[in-house]
């Protein structure tokens, strides 16, 4: 399954909530979809979902229009919306089970059973919805998204409310489904894009800024490269730049430094010039922009 949106503009009487977005998720992707709030983020997830119609454009689940086979495509697709609505005076069991009629399970307790356990609910399944943590609503949440195995995934804040042992537990199922299933995941924790994410698009006013991996966009952004080395002694400032496709350097330490150069190879070059100065390299890698400054870049630019 995939998810293909093709030129889709939303409008909210006068303003433009969603403006000429296309973008696609193939199978086994999960893309990360960042904005400011009120950049279109929610608006796009309901439109895909089939919750709102489009003013322009088509969006298309496995090939199919949505506003062709709506119901469908429904069932074949998990929505968990960013204020995770839920029948609070219902017990966990008991919603799943509500969930699991509607979407026409079968064996309907052994596929509850499975979803508690891999939400991590099996401690909690036997309260009240209402008694439960955020945390813990969060993975209600989940598990409803999750419980009738559909093949694409929407996900709009789904961490939202977890402490850091259950974001590790949920990363890594969401990293589990996103090995089978299309996954599109709006988040505000930056750790979980660079932790979860293949691929990011960044929405802006209503129109996409970026779309791509974090180190392509990084680059992009700084037409630079960035590489940390740790060489076996100091350097003088000078000779560093005879490092080819060298810009600029910062010290962090007598022989430690962080190389800013023009060119893709720029390891090798760094490497070529070690041989050429008899220096040895303790350590290189290569660096990247983190999430939050690409964001920021981005969204203030435009």
């Amino acid at each position: 399954m995939s998810i293909k949106v093709s030129h889709l503009t939303k409008l909210f009487g006068t303003q433009t909530a969603v403006d000429d977005v296309s973008f696609q998720v193939e199978k086994g992707e999960i893309l990360g979809f960042l904005g400011p709030n009120g950049a279109g983020k929610t608006t796009t997830m309901r439109m895909i979902s089939g919750y709102l119609t489009a003013d322009e454009g088509e969006i298309l689940v496995n090939g199919t229009p949505v506003t062709e086979e709506s119901t469908k495509i429904r069932s074949n697709l998990g929505y968990l919306p960013e204020n995770n609505p839920l029948y609070q005076d219902m017990y966990v069991r008991e919603y799943l089970r509500y969930v699991a009629r509607i979407y026409h399970i079968d064996q309907p307790w052994k596929r509850i059973n499975e979803v508690i356990e891999m939400t991590g609910l099996t401690k909690e399944y036997h309260k009240q919805i209402r008694e439960l943590s955020k945390g813990y609503r969060q993975r209600v949440g989940l598990a409803q998204a999750i419980i009738h195995n559909p093949d694409v995934l929407i996900l709009d804040e789904a961490t939202s409310g977890l402490d850091p042992n259950q974001l590790i537990e949920i990363r890594q199922l969401i990293k589990d489904l996103g090995k089978e299933k299309t996954i599109l995941l709006s988040t505000h924790i930056m750790q979980e894009v660079q932790a979860l994410c293949d691929r990011v698009i960044i929405i802006n006013k209503g129109k996409i800024v970026a779309d791509g991996n974090i180190r392509l966009l990084s680059q992009n952004l700084t037409n630079a490269y960035k590489v940390n080395v740790i060489f076996s002694r100091h350097v003088v400032d000078i000779t560093l730049r005879e490092i080819e496709g060298y810009i600029s350097h910062e010290e962090i330490n007598s022989s430690s430094y962080i190389i800013t150069g023009k060119e893709n190879n720029l390891n090798e070059a760094i490497f070529d010039f070690a041989v050429k100065k008899g220096l040895k390299i303790i350590e290189m890698s290569t660096l990247q922009e983190s999430v939050e400054n690409i964001f920021q870049q981005l969204t203030q630019a435009s």
